[in-house]
């Protein structure tokens, strides 16, 4: 649902009942979408230091200059 500023600030109360229960609301100027109200959910867990660890792998040569072909194309 789109609302521009005037309505959100008339009708606060019954847009964040109804962002409460999942609806997302956009505010807009002029027409011009400006801000998006959401509902609050709760944060993710924690991030676990080392758990991917074994989903990608680092080339031996990864910290070796690279090559000159490859560094023109970055200097033009």
């Amino acid at each position: 649902m789109q609302v521009n500023i005037h309505e959100a600030k008339t009708h606060f109360s019954r847009l964040l009942a109804r962002v409460k229960e999942g609806e997302e609301v956009i505010i807009a100027r002029a027409g011009v979408p400006v801000a998006r109200m959401i509902p609050v959910t709760d944060r993710p867990a924690r991030r676990v230091p080392g758990s991917a660890r074994g989903w990608l792998t680092v080339a031996p040569d990864f910290e070796e200059p690279l090559p000159e072909s490859i560094l023109e194309a970055f200097e033009g």
